[in-house]
């Protein structure tokens, strides 16, 4: 596989009629399986929820997040990934998963430290023209129950990273790399992605709008990194280490800080991630 950035991948004339008809096959494609591995994994989470209340388990802040990360993310987004490479007769060789390369460890650093520079920037932008980021309805729940926020660091590495990659990248992406340049599939998949956290944020349209091109920037470095090493492990490892460096931050500024001087703006960016 090519390590370097494509500029074409599948037509030899992309003005063609028929590539224009494999770009918006392979955008709807992409567009479902987000779609699908979110309804999977709500229906799921919900589904065990229930069955708990009925034997008389209470559901707690704390057994919320343990079910959507084992369910939602694990089983759901992983589940769909894995459901679409069998339909399609593929393998996990389609994704890319091997050991990671010297080569492969440089761009991990590379790309945990580019994700976390652009996220500072985008913060500050934020904060200099007075926008309002939207905050995820886990922001109370960690806010609440800050030892959630500890689950969720060894979580980012071991459930949050790989599942969304899986689908994200691995799969996502990939479908729209078939039939679009590299450059372009890269965007869609970090639009796609960054876009189905709209329902999971509150406040006004244009707050969720803020946070959600927030959350574009990281995902254009795991997705160029993954494009560039065409393993899938670098971008899985980028997001582990990216979500618990900022958990980790949220958790020490919610111990040894004044809460009614939490930045907002780094809040919303770190908690729609969950």
């Amino acid at each position: 596989m090519s390590s370097e950035l494509n500029t074409v991948d599948g037509a030899d004339d992309p003005t063609s009629p028929d590539a224009a008809r494999d770009a918006l096959r392979a955008l709807a494609v992409a567009i479902l399986l987000a779609v699908v591995g979110i309804a999977a994994g709500a229906l799921l989470v919900i589904a065990a929820a229930v069955v708990l209340g009925l034997a008389g388990v209470a559901v707690t802040p704390l057994l919320s997040i343990v079910l959507s990360l084992a369910l939602a993310t694990g089983v759901g987004f992983g589940g769909v990934a894995l459901g679409y490479l069998r339909y399609r007769g593929r393998g996990l060789e389609y994704v890319g998963l091997t050991v990671p390369s010297l080569r492969d460890v440089a761009l991990v650093v590379g790309g945990y430290v580019g994700s976390l520079a652009l996220l500072v920037v985008a913060s500050v932008i934020i904060s200099a023209i007075g926008a309002e980021a939207a905050p995820n309805t886990a922001a109370e729940v960690g806010m609440e129950n800050p030892e959630i926020l500890l689950l969720l660091v060894p979580a980012s590495f071991l459930l949050i990273g790989p599942g969304e990659e899986l689908l994200y990248r691995g799969v996502v992406q990939n479908r729209l790399s078939e039939a679009l340049p590299a450059p372009a599939a890269i965007v869609l998949a970090s639009l796609i992605f960054a876009s189905i956290h709209f329902f999971s944020l509150s406040g006004a349209p244009q707050a969720r709008l803020v946070s959600i091109s927030v959350l574009v920037l990281p995902t254009l470095v795991f997705g160029t990194m993954y494009e560039l090493t065409k393993n899938l492990v670098v971008p899985a490892l980028i997001h582990g280490a990216y979500n618990a460096t900022l958990f980790s931050l949220l958790y020490l500024t919610l111990q040894y800080a004044d809460p009614g001087q939490l930045p907002q703006t780094l809040l919303a960016p770190v908690l729609a991630l969950v």
